[in-house]
């Protein structure tokens, strides 16, 4: 990793001061974040560390078509002087945050709280890795004896959290109500369908929201807690809105863009279908998914689209092969995609370049995004648009926001998009909307 500035920095001139030592034990996850300080932040992905985040030593904020670019400025500006020693590369100071799915966001309803893109480095970060547990203490403007004495209160304060106990059941769901109904679902399909048979479209993913009444509060602790039990290899998630209520959360299968080095990891998830009752059925139920023509020409779509929108910064671009995806509820056709870097890009900019992908979006982009806007009663927010991380060396990952929900006392707001091409049935799309609510629906209920 690049060096955060100097080290030499003046206390009054530092910049950003950020201290990690090693936990002698590490906590339970679920114990930090039920105590964190707002905003809360949490990531786990894949063959990466897991970080919560407490409170705010700095936001960034940003709105706009130019949002991706003010974050890296603003961040450049924050990372350019520091006074910085992690002792690991995971306990690194970082920026976790994410964008709004459109330019033109409101942040009304329940996205009140969400700017158009919003990056928090937390006051204090706790990182899993290797085994172990790493506590990082950040400040901005701050003095180096001020922040190795807070180091010490929070050392002292997490070890001796207590064990959380047995993780909660959902809290229940007491009513539901759909921003779309089957008839006009079946009306936006056949409008969708219509412009791509005219030529207009090539795909559009469209989406729907679910709004849902708790019969409890929700602990998103335990939820993310119930959540990496039964899906490991997703990306899991959590980030606070800018009032501390509720949070926007989820556990994704997509990632947008892994950057380390020059080497960038991204991939094609499109196509999807059901899991079976047996293994047999499950197999049988792969195999038809591999040899049906609308999933596979929507996922070509997707992957043709990928490869372009990274071609301009790369020297290589391999894809691998195909396969099937297995999560929960749900099988989806998946194509891994590694590239390398002509030179160094920052992470975010290949965020920019990426979002939203066909998967998300459609084909051709501002079409299919007129088309979203035009057709769909509700504000997608950050659903569906790049939540992730990223540190002074531009490196970092990012995931697209699906199978989310955002919540606030005693709601919370699901949602789930379909991919339309030319021979779209609507029944069968609705189907497919229904598999992708429940991730987060089966927690909830």
């Amino acid at each position: 990793m690049e060096p955060l500035g100097s080290e030499e920095a003046a206390p009054e001139t530092a910049g950003l001061v950020s201290r990690a030592v090693r936990l002698s034990t590490a906590p339970d996850p679920r114990s930090v974040l039920s105590t964190a300080a707002q905003p809360r932040t949490f990531w786990s992905a894949p063959d990466e560390a897991t970080v919560v985040g407490c409170g705010a030593a700095t936001t960034i904020r940003a709105d706009g078509p130019e949002r991706f670019e003010s974050v890296r400025e603003a961040a450049d500006g924050l990372f350019s002087v520091g006074d910085v020693h992690a002792g690991a590369l995971a306990a690194r100071p970082r920026l976790f945050g994410g964008f709004a799915f459109h330019d033109e966001h409101a942040g009304e309803g329940p996205w009140k709280g969400y700017p158009g893109a919003k990056f928090v480095l937390p006051r204090t970060q706790i990182t899993y890795t290797g085994g172990s547990a790493w506590v990082t203490v950040n400040d901005v403007g701050g003095d180096t004896a001020t922040v190795e004495d807070r180091l010490d209160r929070e050392i002292e304060r997490i070890e001796g959290l207590s064990d959380p106990g047995p993780v909660g059941p959902p809290p229940g769901i007491e009513t539901r109500v759909r921003t779309t109904s089957e008839a006009e679902w079946r009306r936006s399909v056949v409008a969708a369908t219509d412009r791509i048979d005219a030529g207009e479209l090539r795909k559009v993913v469209l989406a729907q929201a679910l709004r849902t009444d708790l019969r409890r509060p929700l602990s998103i602790p335990d939820t993310l807690s119930r959540l990496e039990s039964r899906y490991p290899d997703c990306y899991r998630f959590l980030f606070d809105p800018d009032d501390g209520e509720g949070g926007f959360f989820g556990a994704t299968p997509e990632r947008l863009v892994g950057r380390r080095g020059r080497t960038v990891e991204t991939g094609a998830l499109a196509g999807t279908t059901g899991r079976g009752e047996t293994p047999e059925e499950d197999e049988w139920l792969a195999a038809e998914l591999l040899a049906d023509e609308k999933n596979v020409h929507e996922h070509e779509l997707v992957a043709d689209a990928v490869r372009s929108q990274l071609e301009p910064f790369t020297a290589s671009i391999r894809a691998g092969e195909r396969s099937i995806r297995r999560l929960a509820t749900v099988q989806h056709i998946e194509t891994p995609i590694t590239a390398e870097l002509t030179e160094d890009e920052h992470v975010l900019t290949l965020v920019e370049a990426l979002h939203p992908t066909p998967a998300v979006g459609g084909l051709p982009p501002k079409a299919a995004l007129k088309t979203i806007r035009d057709t769909e009663p509700f504000e997608r927010g950050w659903y569906a648009a790049p939540v992730g991380w990223f540190d002074a060396a531009g490196y970092g990952s990012f995931a697209v926001a699906i199978r989310s929900a955002v919540a606030g006392g005693e709601t919370a707001t699901l949602f789930a998009g379909v991919g339309l091409v030319g021979d779209s049935d609507p029944d069968r799309e609705w189907d497919e909307l229904q598999l992708k609510y429940r991730p987060i629906l089966d927690e909830l209920e």
